[in-house]
This record gives C-alpha cells, structure tokens and sequence, in this order.
C-alpha cells in the first residue's frame, strides 16, 4: 500500500512542508516519486515518519538526535523484526480503515 503526502500529514499529523525538510535532513527517509514527481510513502516511510514524530515531540530529540536515534534502530531491528513486522502489518490495516472511513464521511 501506498500513500499521498495529503494522506500521510492526515494519518499522522506531520505536516506536507515539514515532511518534505525530513527529507533533505534524514539520509534514510526518501519517498520515492510517481510519474507525476508527486510523493509515494510506503508503510516504511509511515512508520519512520511516526518514529521521528515520537522522537522529536515526545522525547525531545533534535532533529539530529532523532536521526542518529533512527540509525541505532535500524541497527537493532533484526532482532525484533517478527514483532515489528507485526505492527506494520496492523498499523497498515488500522490506517487503511481509516482513509476509508473519512472518505465515506466526506461523502
């Protein structure tokens, strides 16, 4: 599954101007581009997104340490990768159900 930067500011509140300076800040974070030069996220860039915001806003991280933090975790990663594979999996269908859920309100 894929997402537009207008449904990934909606599904984590980060918003469009900010992503795109994590961009240019954060070597491991770059959203791929479609056809049109519009921005892709995959379920990686979604949770990477959600782990700088944890980081930066509830931990305090600059946008330094949070990128050296992220480092560190994907270092560590292959020893929790079931569980984490897990997580996606659910945040995927969670986020999926919402995006259906809001465009039926607005309709």
């Amino acid at each position: 599954m894929t997402y537009s930067i207008g449904e990934v500011e909606e599904l984590t509140g980060i918003k469009a101007h900010i992503l795109r300076y994590w961009e240019e800040v954060i070597p491991a974070f770059a959203p791929k581009k479609d056809m049109g030069g519009r921005r892709v996220y995959t379920e990686r860039d979604v949770d990477m997104i959600l782990r700088l915001k944890f980081l930066i806003n509830e931990r305090k991280f600059t946008i330094e340490g949070a990128r050296d933090e992220l480092l560190n975790d994907t270092m560590n990663y292959d020893a929790h990768a079931d569980i984490l594979d897990n997580i996606r999996q659910l945040r995927r269908e969670l986020s999926d159900l919402y995006l259906t859920v809001r465009k039926y309100r607005k309709n």
